[in-house]
């Protein structure tokens, strides 16, 4: 028995000496890449066959779409990755992936056979090479890719292969057969694979190529639950602040909703002056049509700013909309008895709110650190500071995790201060402390504990760097895709920049120009003067 660790022996090198002329290959994967045939196309163009089996139902049709669609487009991430996976993009811009598919096709016509698991049941990867000296196996294996090969990096950390000899492997290959020749649970798809490889070099119509298009632009939202959508029949569009949005407003407070829907949290991070608060008013509105009850959490500071929409006044341009959210400041969160804008907080319902607000969210980054200080309790005795809660332990244990299920908006200029752990708390209130419940939402598969811990070390080497190559880029380089993904799930952040590149700007206006400091100085000769008075008055006084 051997060990790969595809960096120091990748499989790649190991398969180029394994398979000999005439060999037999047996694969089980998640998935099946033309590059992958690319790199190892000496020694697959000399063997006797390969028997491919697909761990979960890939290409797999129903009986009554059977018939060949005129617009075909793999959906399923293993599928499309018959084109070149994630992790393939440098070799996908090379534009040799026509000449590859016609290459693989070919091959596949006269050596391959594919069949797709078409059970709920789990199979374990691996791959096997049968000489006229003996087998080799290897295992385990997530998919047949340049990544699992070991001629690509990936996004694991690490990746180890045991390789098995005859007669350690015997028992796999027995395994194998039975499930090869089981047709109750293998489906044949030899020519969905055929025909999907051979559309790369087919000529396609204009129309074709714009399908593909669109398709890619929308794939994202084909399968969106409707309970995600908004509800324009909650009348929230008929809305007095609704109407006084700018249309960049409008498509935040929608994507906020969908956000929140599916994600039970949104972070609306937009820059300083492109109208947070408004923004989520027309989202506090949409959830107060639907008659649930909304809490706003701001600094005391803020307090005109939310209390003014609410009110009665004639100063409040929204009165019609009759807004009805309760306000209460970060610091009612450490109190347990007095009185906060009208609301007794010794008998408050803190459970009870189907939204809850937080303006300036980043108050709330340091997440549930223990609180320091010690108090002296009633009875004279000294309390713990591990006994006590601070704001943001009480805020997610007594606000958002009893009673109703409680959506999360944040609003926050500056989420992040110095570190992504301030982001990560405050996610954490949106998915109460458990980030499992995100665990079936990311594409990625990967806690968002994961996702942070490796953008922390991207983070750390590239700000480790010299200064001349601390740029953008290079970090924008450094971080994972699932980091990025991550994001746009759950995070809404615009610039100045940004609104004037994609919004109309005739219709919103200009921002206002920030103007340069002004520096007043007094003249020299004043200066001068002034020291010389002062000379003369000490002087001249007995």
């Amino acid at each position: 028995m051997d060990v790969l660790d595809n960096i120091n022996k990748t499989l790649k090198s190991d398969l180029e000496a394994a398979i000999s002329k005439n060999s037999k290959l047996s694969v089980i994967a998640a998935c099946f890449s033309i590059y992958a045939y690319e790199a190892l196309k000496k020694q697959l163009n000399g063997i006797k066959e390969l028997k491919f089996i697909f761990t979960s139902p890939t290409f797999v049709s129903e009986k009554e779409q059977k018939e060949r669609r005129e617009f075909y487009i793999p959906r399923l991430n293993r599928e499309r990755s018959l084109y070149g996976s994630e992790f393939e993009i440098k070799l996908r811009n090379e534009l040799t992936q026509k000449a590859i598919a016609r290459e693989c096709a070919e091959w596949i016509r006269q050596k391959a056979s594919f069949r797709s698991n078409v059970t709920n049941e789990n199979m374990t990867g691996f791959l096997n090479v049968s000489t006229k000296h003996g087998a080799i196996s290897y295992m385990p294996i997530n998919g047949f890719t340049t990544v699992d090969l070991g001629q690509e990096r990936g996004n694991n950390a690490y990746s180890i292969i045991t390789k098995l000899e005859s007669p350690d492997n015997e028992k796999l290959l027995r395994v194998f057969e039975e499930i090869w020749n089981d047709k109750s649970k293998l489906q044949d798809v030899t020519d969905e694979i055929i025909a999907t490889i051979s559309a790369v070099y087919r000529e396609n119509s204009p129309e074709l190529i714009y399908f593909i298009a669109i398709y890619n632009i929308f794939k994202d939202f084909l399968n969106e639950n409707a309970d995600n959508i908004p509800n324009e029949a909650t009348g929230f569009k008929n809305s007095l602040i609704w109407n006084k949005l700018y249309d960049f407003q409008k498509d935040a407070a929608l994507a906020i909703i969908n956000k929140l829907e599916r994600y039970n949290g949104c972070i609306l991070a937009d820059s300083v002056g492109l109208g947070k608060t408004f923004t989520a008013m027309a989202v506090i509105k949409y959830y107060e049509n639907r008659n649930k009850n909304v809490l706003v959490l701001c600094p005391k500071k803020l307090s005109e700013n939310w209390m003014t929409y609410k009110a009665n006044y004639i100063n409040n341009p929204l009165a019609g909309d009759r807004l009805r959210y309760d306000v209460l400041y970060h610091t009612d969160l450490s109190r347990t008895s007095g009185s906060s804008n009208g609301l007794e907080l010794d008998r408050l319902n803190w459970g009870n709110y189907d939204l809850v607000v937080i303006d300036e969210s980043h108050n709330f980054r340091n997440g549930g650190q223990p609180d320091t200080r010690m108090t002296i309790a009633p009875d004279g005795s000294v309390q713990e500071p591990a006994e006590r809660e601070n704001r943001y332990t009480r805020l997610l244990n007594k606000v958002i995790r009893e009673g109703v299920r409680t959506k999360v908006l944040m609003l926050s200029a500056t989420p992040v201060n110095n570190r992504f752990t301030d982001l990560r708390n405050q996610l954490a209130l949106a998915y109460e402390g458990d980030s499992s419940q995100w665990s079936d939402k990311l594409k990625s598969g990967r806690s968002v504990e994961e996702i942070f811990r490796m953008a922390q070390k991207a983070f750390n080497r590239w700000a480790a760097q010299p200064l001349e190559k601390r740029t953008t880029k290079g970090l924008l380089e450094a971080l994972d895709l699932d980091f990025f993904e991550l994001l746009d799930s759950v995070t809404i952040a615009r610039s100045r920049r940004h609104i004037e590149t994609y919004y109309n700007m005739e219709e919103l206006g200009r921002f206002p120009s920030r103007l340069r400091p002004i520096s007043l100085r007094p003249h020299a000769y004043f200066i001068a003067r002034h020291h010389l008075c002062a000379d003369f008055r000490a002087a001249c006084l007995p």
